[in-house]
């Protein structure tokens, strides 16, 4: 059984209960994903066009007062 993101830290010791807020925007298969991470909860959106997946981001980005996007 997976374990929820909040039990998957190396260490527990230094883990503050809550993930990083992020914008990420990856590929796969031809398919562009906005993986949005936000008090520690993360949300996926699927997108056709890379033009798409990067305005949704972008708007993100600034909603969330986020410096860059994340390009793995």
């Amino acid at each position: 059984m997976p374990k929820p993101q909040r039990a998957a830290c190396d260490n527990p010791e230094g883990y503050d209960g809550l993930l990083e807020t992020r914008i990420e925007v990856v590929e796969v298969h031809g398919e562009w994903s906005v993986h949005v991470v936000e008090e520690d909860e993360e949300r996926i959106y699927a997108f056709v066009l890379e033009s798409f997946a990067l305005a949704f981001a972008e708007g993100q980005r600034m909603r969330l007062k986020l410096a860059d996007i994340v390009r793995p």
